[in-house]
């Protein structure tokens, strides 16, 4: 788990320099949220894989539960 935990860590870094980069504050905000559903969406993924090593059944349906809410809101998504 904690080398989970340092992959997301130094992904979230990478992520805010190169979001750091654009001196322009145009489209801050929705920069800001990208990367905050990105952060989100990271964490999912591992706690999604964490439960996954459980052999019982109350973790794999946590697991399908988390998983059905994120295809959920990816499908809601819609650019104009």
């Amino acid at each position: 788990m904690t080398a989970l935990y340092s992959y997301l860590e130094e992904r979230c870094r990478a992520l805010w320099q190169l979001l750091e980069r654009g001196s322009s504050e145009r489209g801050q905000g929705t920069v800001e949220y990208v990367g905050l559903i990105l952060l989100v969406s990271m964490l999912m993924v591992g706690m999604v894989a964490a439960m996954k090593g459980f052999n019982g059944v109350q973790g794999m349906e946590i697991a399908e539960v988390i998983i059905g809410k994120i295809k959920q809101a990816v499908t809601a998504i819609s650019f104009k």
